[in-house]
């Protein structure tokens, strides 16, 4: 039987950081799903998306260790697990220990998912280079 695995992310200004959490997904599981916030949801963030949803997806699909895209429509997990049925679901350790989370490990412990934290990428956040680009502006 494999192992099916589900992560989420916006994956704009695509970097290091992205690309260390679909490796690190991919070693543990057999078939990666990846999630790619669709431009209208990136705004929970309070933000827009530089690249549009088509084109993140199109890099992310391009990835090496990821064996499938699909549209991250809404912030529920379950709904996404519904729809999937993946085996383990892997964050990155800066949600880990929030309430949302725990929320999530709550639910998913009911089905059998396992969550897995992932180190953050401090080096590198999408976060900071949307910030450089701005000052460029």
């Amino acid at each position: 039987m494999s192992v099916i695995g589900y992560t989420t992310g916006v994956f704009d200004l695509f970097h290091i950081g992205h690309l260390n959490i679909l490796k690190r997904a991919k070693e543990h599981c057999d078939y990666l799903i990846v999630g790619v916030t669709v431009d209208e949801l990136v705004s929970y963030k309070g933000k827009r998306a530089f690249i549009p949803y088509e084109e993140r997806a199109a890099i992310v699909g391009a990835i090496k260790y990821v064996d499938e895209v699909v549209p991250q429509e809404s912030m529920d997990k379950m709904e996404a697990w519904k729809k999937l049925h993946f085996d383990k679901m892997f964050v990155g350790d800066d949600w880990k220990g929030t309430d949302v989370w725990k929320h999530w490990e709550k639910e998913f412990s009911k089905v059998d998912v396992e969550i897995i934290y992932f180190p953050y990428t401090k080096q590198t956040s999408s976060t900071e280079l949307r910030d450089a680009l701005k000052a460029l502006k």
